[in-house]
């Protein structure tokens, strides 16, 4: 895998990190710089267990993009038996990781078993349109003839630009317009359902918590972790794996919300390459979160690879 210094990902400019490759912003204020030190303690476990896991699992080849110590992946990867590949010739799996909106779907010679491969669109538009296929819901709306309150967003992934209108409005450029889930929890805060997903299946919710008058922002009050089982039921959870077949959604994140007023959920982002685990996240729970994915991620890997076997003996 070709290698560069981490600090070239990254543009500083006024006050704010910008991520190059997707254009996303992270304001630097005294929050931010205590999210980074809790970050710094939290790898530092890692590269301390990491010594613990013996490496003799499947060689995985990532591409075009490199994973960095930030991406979710990084520590999961740490703490499995998986092995980073040095290149496609010498791996068992090929990984398409890519931070970009839109991406060529990537054909590899068969019988390559590949994960987020034909996951080549994660648009907000996109992600609701098969939400819709899924469920027969809609949650894009007209912005020329709006249900009442109603969100702007970038298409772009993690741009976190989120803004609520109430009048009708010309449609602009790279946005999508939605329907406004009411996702306020009892305590005020809104509260996002962040799942985490491996094999299409989720593994793992954090329930994040900020204020209302921030509610696109990337920044969180409060992290819990929570079993699936506890957050949504049987029917939910099967509708949530549907949806992540739909998007060939191998690896990655999905946000969810439930809307306080029918109870209904509703997928409203797809992140393939998302990073974590969250920030706000206490070092325990981060601990457990990294070990349980870990531990899935290898089940995963492991009938990922019997699959692609029996293919190649059938």
């Amino acid at each position: 895998m070709a290698s560069s210094a981490w600090w070239n990902d990254f543009r500083y400019a006024k006050g704010t990190m910008h991520v190059k490759k997707t254009g996303a912003a992270v304001r630097v204020e005294p929050a931010t710089v205590r999210d980074f030190l809790n970050w710094c303690v939290f790898h530092i476990w890692v590269e301390c267990a990491r010594h613990t896991v013996s490496c003799n699992g499947p060689r995985i080849w990532f591409t075009p993009d490199r994973v960095r110590p930030w991406y979710l992946i990084w520590p999961v990867m740490a703490l499995s038996h998986a092995r980073f590949a040095q290149s496609a010739d010498e791996a068992d799996i090929i990984f398409v990781f890519d931070d970009s909106t839109w991406v060529t779907e990537r054909s590899f010679p068969a019988p390559m078993p590949t994960i987020n491969a034909g996951c080549a669109d994660i648009s907000k538009t996109h992600v609701a349109r098969v939400f819709e296929q899924v469920t027969g819901r809609a949650l894009l709306c007209d912005p020329a003839n709006p249900p009442g309150a109603y969100v702007e967003k970038s298409e772009q992934n993690a741009a976190h630009s989120g803004r609520i209108l109430r009048e009708p409005q010309t449609p602009r450029e790279g946005h999508t317009y939605q329907r406004l889930i009411n996702n306020v929890d009892d305590d005020g805060n809104v509260l996002d359902l962040r799942c985490s997903i491996i094999g299409g299946d989720v593994v793992q919710v954090y329930l994040k918590r900020r204020p209302v008058e921030r509610r696109f922002a990337n920044f969180n009050t409060r992290a819990t972790l929570a079993d699936p089982a506890t957050v949504f039921t049987a029917a939910e959870r099967a509708m949530i794996s549907r949806f992540c077949a739909a998007m060939a959604l191998d690896w990655g994140g999905i946000d969810v919300l439930r809307d306080r007023d029918t109870g209904e959920l509703w997928i409203v982002d797809v992140n393939k390459t998302d990073m974590g685990p969250t920030v706000a996240l206490g070092l325990k729970d981060k601990i457990t979160a990294v070990r349980k994915l870990a531990a899935q991620f290898d089940i995963y890997l492991d009938a990922h690879l019997r699959r692609g076997q029996s293919a190649i003996a059938a």
